[in-house]
């Protein structure tokens, strides 16, 4: 991996909406000197069909390393794999894997599979996820958001994680980037009532916040446990990118924030959206760190403000909570019956 370091502080400081001077995921290849880079490393991108996830795939399938990606839908996931081989500059390997994140046995079909066909992975990105929905619990009884975003990555990564250390060396570690949100800022994590069964309880908003600061609490215990293994980790902030991720958003909010004269400034093309996590996974300025929350292609500061509809690219002060973090992640091995070794 080539020392290359370049800041893109001034893109992100004068914003001018989607399509502005903010890098995109190819850009970040491209200035790293990875096109054709990597062959012979894998990586895998839950949620690859859609939004900034597809993005994500095409960067990284560019460096040259084979790349798999998980579908709920298999045409879909056939459809995209077509899109990005057509125009790819990367000869590596591009296979579906079929996972749909609201079954845990779906999970451990797809882990199982990756496992048959690959002996190796050193880019996990867990990028898939779902926002503000109803109310609902997923078949093993889990509240959907809850179930989405955090517990079926982490059930993904810990069977991953064998995988992950054996493929990491001296160097050029292995590295778990996870999806979270400035929506973690909203709520962290409730552990007297994380599937909100108390009455009266559920709010989406709340839900999601929660399920986001479960992201960047995982990807935290991940790199202070298993970056002496060899695996390193980081969560990201995407930035405001329109795409189904809003499906239960209320049109007329979303019609507002989209079309409000500044503050449309800050959204950005899915391409642009997935800039930050393809820096996370490729950047050579990261090697040897983790434990870190991402936004804007650089290591986030603290939050001026704790208002997630505020576009502030800083984290709330309970990002960062070790104890916290180990309950959560014991919490989550029981909840899942997962034997709980590094």
């Amino acid at each position: 991996m080539p020392n290359t370091s370049k800041s893109y502080a001034e893109s992100y400081r004068s914003t001018n909406g989607p399509g502005d001077a903010r890098p995109t995921a190819l850009q970040i290849v491209e200035d790293n000197s990875l096109i054709g880079t990597w062959k012979g490393r894998v990586a895998l991108v839950t949620g690859g069909t859609s939004g900034i996830g597809v993005e994500t795939v095409r960067a990284l399938h560019a460096t040259g390393a084979d790349v798999w990606f998980t579908a709920r839908d298999a045409s879909k996931g056939q459809a995209i794999l077509e899109d990005i081989s057509k125009s790819s500059r990367g000869e590596g390997l591009l296979q579906v894997l079929a996972m749909d994140l609201d079954s845990l046995e779906s999970v451990r079909e797809a882990a199982a599979s990756f496992l048959k066909n690959s002996s190796k992975l050193d880019i996990l990105i867990n990028n898939a996820g779902i926002m503000a929905t109803p109310y609902s619990k997923t078949k093993e009884g889990f509240e959907r958001q809850l179930a989405v975003n955090h517990l079926a990555h982490y059930l993904l990564t810990t069977l991953l994680l064998p995988t992950l250390k054996s493929s990491s060396t001296v160097g050029q570690a292995s590295r778990v980037i996870n999806l979270s949100s400035t929506g973690h800022r909203i709520s962290s994590f409730q552990f007297d009532d994380y599937n909100f069964e108390k009455p009266g309880s559920y709010e989406p908003f709340t839900a999601y916040g929660q399920s986001k600061t479960a992201n960047a609490w995982t990807a935290n215990y991940i790199d202070r446990v298993f970056g002496p293994l060899g695996v390193r980790a980081f969560s990201v902030h995407p930035g405001a990118v329109s795409s189904g991720i809003q499906a239960f958003c209320d049109p007329a909010l979303m019609k507002q924030l989209l079309e409000d004269p500044e503050g449309s400034k800050a959204w950005q093309t899915p391409q642009q959206g997935a800039a930050t996590s393809v820096w996370a996974a490729v950047a050579a300025e990261l090697e040897g760190k983790g434990g870190k929350y991402l936004s804007e292609c650089s290591i986030a500061g603290p939050a001026k403000t704790l208002n997630p509809a505020v576009f502030d690219p800083g984290y709330a002060p309970h990002l960062y909570d070790q104890e916290a973090e180990e309950r959560l992640w014991n919490l989550s091995a029981s909840l899942l019956h997962i034997e709980n070794e590094n």
